[in-house]
């Protein structure tokens, strides 16, 4: 079979403005976010009297809330009314709520930030739906691999851009203005990207919508829970999610606490991990070539495990004293030790990259497309629940005295686990193709 060639996507209304549309989408919530908390932590939260590490954490729950909140909504508007006219409404949407960033970065207020940083979540919520389901709308099946393999790189692209750019705007002398136009401008030219996606059919346009959010919740992921392959390949994903938001959130404090290096260091664990994912995505098309399979994900959930005791190993280093300099990111990277820290976290995310982008096809291929968005809700749901454990989990392990790189191993134990998991699911699948694995 030969291996279609995914940039060639690049070259189709079918996949462009889509993925234009979430690059940007992607970039702005990443950008005000990395914005909001450095203004936060550096500025308001003394000025108003509020703990900074409190109020960090407090925003990451208010960003996530609405994807528990409205995730089954979402999937009922995604079914109901035609796809790219909801993406350009949303986008709109995103306008008027940076619009209202810019207010708050002007006036430096921390409740109208947090907020704002609640309806970015909002839309973020309605607009996840709508990218997956559009998807095998506009693609062909053996072009699903490589579409998602794109819009995973893109968006882990624009998370690693977006932070960076955001926190160093927001510092700069015109700072508050820099920002405020940054945020404002990139929500126009999503909206303008978003103009150009095809139109699609809605799926059940005689669809009632339903107002009981909480039961919708519970009732949306009951639904799915049957369909096994679907189930566990919504579970894998969000495996990875608790995974990525694990690393994610330890990197500034283990180059300070462990590696004792300084905040760029921390920036370069973030873009190695996002490059590796991204990479990771691209190289799935060439693997499958183009065949929805999910034969390569158990041993992409062992490599990552794999690569994670392997950090955890070479993160064992004497207990760094009071008064130890941090070191630049030059000195860092000076130190061969240093060099197979980054090594791990490339392999880490490498091979998240493997892992994911198979289950998203998986779904999409075997999802009718009347049941696509709330499938894709589903997946939102159990996201955020898995971020949230994630939180609580880290939260709990450093209270127990573990240090960070013991919570990097205990994340190598469970997903062995994961692996066996979903190792068991595809052999089940095959064998019921007639198929061994």
């Amino acid at each position: 079979m030969q291996t279609p060639n995914q940039f060639s996507l690049f070259r189709s209304r079918r996949f462009l403005p889509l993925f234009l549309t979430q690059f940007l989408g992607a970039f702005n919530d990443n950008f005000f976010k990395s914005a909001m908390l450095m203004l936060v932590t550096y500025r308001l939260a003394d000025r108003a009297g509020y703990d900074a590490r409190i109020l960090v954490n407090v925003a990451g729950g208010v960003f996530i809330l609405p994807f528990f909140l409205f995730s089954a909504s979402a999937g009922q508007f995604a079914d109901k009314y035609e796809r790219s006219f909801l993406v350009r409404i949303i986008k709109l949407a995103e306008i008027a709520i940076m619009i209202g960033a810019a207010v708050g970065f002007y006036l430096e207020d921390v409740h109208l930030l947090m907020i704002v940083l609640f309806l970015m979540g909002a839309q973020s919520t309605f607009f996840g739906p709508l990218k997956y389901s559009i998807l095998p709308q506009h693609l062909a099946e053996d072009e699903l691999i490589a579409g998602n393999g794109l819009i995973q790189m893109g968006s882990f692209l624009s998370i690693l851009t977006g932070a960076i750019f955001g926190g160093l705007s927001i510092m700069s002398s015109a700072g508050i203005h820099l920002a405020s136009f940054l945020v404002v401008g990139i929500a126009a030219a999503g909206w303008q990207a978003s103009r150009y996606i095809p139109e699609t059919k809605p799926v059940t346009p005689d669809l009632k919508l339903s107002p009981h959010i909480l039961r919708d919740t519970a009732k949306i992921v009951a639904d799915v829970a049957p369909h096994k392959d679907i189930f566990l390949s919504i579970l894998g994903i969000s495996w990875f999610w608790l995974v990525g938001a694990t690393f994610l959130s330890q990197f500034p404090t283990y180059a300070k606490l462990v590696i004792g290096a300084d905040e760029q260091t921390a920036t370069l664990f973030l873009a190695t991990f996002s490059v590796g994912v991204g990479l990771g995505s691209m190289a799935c098309n060439g693997l499958l070539k183009g065949e929805v399979s999910g034969r390569h994900v158990p041993a992409a959930a062992a490599a990552m495990s794999v690569a994670s005791v392997l950090l955890y190993l070479v993160s064992q280093r004497p207990p760094l004293s009071s008064n130890t300099p941090e070191m630049g990111i030059l000195a860092f990277l000076s130190l061969r030790e240093n060099l197979a820290v980054l090594a791990c976290l490339f392999a880490i995310s490498f091979s998240g990259g493997l892992y994911i982008v198979p289950l998203y096809a998986i779904i999409q291929s075997r999802t009718d497309e009347t049941r696509m968005a709330g499938v894709i809700a589903c997946t939102n749901i159990t996201d955020s629940f898995f971020m949230v454990l994630s939180a609580i989990g880290t939260s709990a392990l450093l209270t127990l005295g573990f240090s960070i790189p013991d919570i990097f191993l205990v994340m190598a134990v469970l997903t062995v686990a994961a692996a066996f998991v979903i190792r068991r699911a595809v052999r089940e699948r095959l064998r019921q193709k007639g198929a061994s694995l």
